[in-house]
Order: C-alpha cells, then structure tokens, then sequence
C-alpha cells in the first residue's frame, strides 16, 4: 500500500510538471506555436512519458480540469432523495460557481484564464473538447433514463443535449466577463442570476418565457 501510494503521488507530480509547463508555454507563445517536444523538454520529461499521460496534444490543455470533474451523470445519480435531476443539476452548478470551478468560467486565475482564452482560440481545442462533451452528454442521457425519472431514451437525450448546451453558454459568458477584465467575484451576482434563468427555462419549458 505505502508503494502504490508512493506511485501515484510520483504519477501526480509528473502529470502537475508537464501541465505547469505546457501551460506557460501555449500562454506565452500560443497553442499551435509549441510542439509536444517542446512541452517535454520544459518538464523534463521524454516525449513517450508524456503521451502516457495525455494522448494528444490537446489533452495538454483539456484534461487539467476535465479529468477532475465527475459529469452531469454522477450529479444526476447521486442526487438525494426526493430531488429532480435538473433541481439537482442547477445546485451543482450554482455551487460550482460559488467555488470558483474554472470549468464554469468563473476563475480568474491565470491557468483558467489561459485554458478559456485557448479553448475559444483554438479550432483544434474546440474539436477535441466538443468529443469529450458527446461522452459525457450520451453518460448524461443514460443516468436520467435509468434514475432520472425520464422514461424514454429519445426524451433523456434531448434532455440531456439542453443541460450541456446551457452549461456550454453559461460558462461562455462567465469566460467573457472574466477577459472582459471584471473579476470573478464581481461577476459572480450575475452568473447565478444567468444560471437561475437558463435551468428555469430548461424545468419549465419555453412556452412560460415566450408568452410573457
């Protein structure tokens, strides 16, 4: 047990070195004007070790908040009792914002900053990220059709295509103030007003907001 553990702290730092550095440099010189070889001879580390750990070179900018964020599924799954899963979904993300969660947009630190001035600069970036999101939409679709309370599989994923699709904008915007050069925590009034309004349409439809 004391090895493994020794492993995967070793695994951890390594993974941390060549994200700090693949980062200063795609912020210092953009994400098309550094080569992979590059991003491991600045974490010292051999180009096979590094594709060991992220596949692609876009997975460099992608997979540093990705791989710690469990999905929309696990929110739905794992909802308590009682709770519908899009109640559920908005109290997650509400409370993402509250923390700053750099995949809201709403983190002004300069990593977040870098990694959405990347993703919206960066066709490649965009394509690859557009990937992992129709994983996560079909795991979504899944999770409401089997604890989610939708009872057929056309509905879960038109369901399911709504809430990444929000979340999507939602998070554009919170990224835009942020470059806009407003502060996470001067933003943050009007991100939970613009998440309250997007679930209030994804719970009670659109007909409510177009016969106002």
């Amino acid at each position: 047990m004391h090895d493994l553990g020794l492993r995967d702290r070793k695994k951890r730092r390594t993974r941390e070195a060549i994200t700090e550095a693949a980062f200063a440099l795609f912020q210092r010189s953009g994400f098309d004007s550094v080569a992979v070889a590059d991003v491991a001879a600045a974490a010292e580390v051999s180009k096979p070790t590094l594709f060991a750990y992220f596949p692609t070179k876009e997975d460099l900018v992608l997979r540093r908040f990705l791989d710690d964020d469990p999905g929309p599924a696990h929110v739905v799954r794992g909802r308590p009792s009682g709770m519908s899963a899009l109640r559920a979904l908005r109290q997650d993300f509400l409370d993402r914002l509250a923390q700053r969660d750099p995949l809201t947009g709403l983190n002004d630190t300069p990593p977040a900053t870098t990694f959405h001035s990347l993703l919206y600069s960066t066709p490649t970036l965009m394509t690859r990220l557009t990937s992992y999101l129709l994983e996560r939409e079909r795991d979504l679709a899944e999770a409401l059709l089997t604890s989610g309370g939708v009872s057929d599989a056309f509905t879960a994923r038109i369901v399911a295509a709504e809430v990444f699709g929000a979340q999507r904008i939602l998070a554009e915007h919170n990224a835009q103030d942020i470059r806009a050069g407003h502060s996470a925590d001067d933003t943050y009034p009007a991100a939970v007003t613009r998440t309250e309004t997007a679930y209030d349409l994804l719970e009670n439809g659109l007909d409510t907001r177009a016969a106002s």
